[in-house]
């Protein structure tokens, strides 16, 4: 039997440059104060800025809300879409 995956929509709205909110995460690499670099069902994102907080993300659904000074967003390679485990990063 085949298990089929189903891709959703994913959107991104971001408002006055201090509040993101994000659909279609499937996992968060690293995060800090300046960068929060996550993967979405279209491949990895890179969010700058200052003062960042992820204030919500929910697993099941795949949204995150992110707030603080919002500088750049930034999409990575596009069929990434998961984090490249510790035999992959010796290949890469």
């Amino acid at each position: 039997m085949q298990e089929k995956t189903v891709q959703k929509n994913q959107s991104i709205i971001l408002e006055n440059r201090k509040t993101l909110t994000i659909s279609g995460i499937t996992d968060v690499d690293s995060f800090d104060e300046k960068t929060v670099c996550l993967y979405t069902q279209l491949g990895e994102l890179t969010i700058q800025g200052k003062d960042l907080h992820i204030d919500s993300m929910s697993v099941e659904t795949g949204d995150m809300t992110v707030t603080g000074d919002i500088w750049a967003m930034i999409y990575g390679d596009k069929d990434k879409k998961s984090p490249v485990s510790a035999l992959g990063r010796l290949f890469r």
